[in-house]
């Protein structure tokens, strides 16, 4: 059963892609490569005459990244700015590099305005060309894209209601942007885990809000929810979702 358990955690992990840093060093914030790269393919594919295909994201400088403020979640990246890779077929209305452009400076504006990336460089390759209608072009990798019920990999579901939960994942319910809570990092993980001082909360944000200003106020309402213990915490956002329904 044990193993089963382990199988179905790495699985689900694995699924959720890496675990970008959020915000910078002090934010204790991180956002799963799934659900970034799926905001940043839709903001790509707004755009006439091109389609976006694989969408991946690395951090630029491994090596120069500072130590977040908070404990990490286990095997996520360290602050610091990203660097963004995106394959993408274009339309001949314009010339390649025309659109390329375009694309660059709306994954930018994805990355800092919609989710509060740091990013620092935009890698583009055009795969392939469609036809005026927008037509043709190879199939997609999937990569970064959500699952049919739009959770980015992450199906789990804890806590429903700020009514049946406890304090903690109560506070963080209650936050405007906070969709659901959701073990995200495997079965044996609970979505708002205490441990040593320190309180790792896993969710899915509402897509319609700035992604590291809803994991900002989720640290703030949880640091106000613990009973002058002051813990550290950290906030890894596993999907991002449409809005819950009043």
């Amino acid at each position: 059963m044990a193993g089963d358990q382990l199988v179905t955690a790495v699985r689900q992990q694995l699924g959720l892609g890496r675990l970008l840093p959020l915000g910078s060093a002090a934010d204790g914030a991180w956002i799963a490569e799934r659900a970034a790269a799926g905001a940043l393919r839709a903001a790509g594919d707004a755009l006439p005459g091109l389609r976006v295909g694989t969408v991946r994201l690395s951090l630029e400088d491994a090596g120069a990244a500072p130590e977040p403020a908070v404990p990490a979640p286990p095997s996520a990246l360290p602050p610091g700015p990203l660097r963004i890779g995106a394959e993408f077929a274009a339309t001949p209305v314009r010339p390649v590099p025309a659109t390329a452009e375009l694309l660059r400076d709306a994954l930018l504006a994805c990355a800092a305005d919609r989710l509060g990336l740091e990013v620092s460089a935009v890698d583009l390759r055009a795969t392939d060309l469609l036809d005026e209608d927008g037509e043709g072009g190879g199939p997609r990798d999937g990569g970064g894209e959500t699952g049919a019920d739009g959770s980015g990999g992450a199906q789990e579901t804890f806590g429903a209601t700020a009514d049946d939960a406890g304090p903690l994942e109560a506070a963080v319910l209650r936050v405007p942007g906070v969709v659901r809570l959701v073990p995200a990092l495997g079965a044996l993980s609970r979505p708002v885990r205490e441990e040593r001082g320190h309180v790792l909360v896993q969710l899915a944000a509402a897509a319609d809000r700035r992604t590291l200003d809803v994991a900002r106020a989720v640290r703030g309402a949880v640091e106000a929810a613990s009973a002058g213990d002051r813990p550290t915490v950290a906030v890894l956002v596993a999907a991002l979702e449409p809005p819950a329904a009043p």
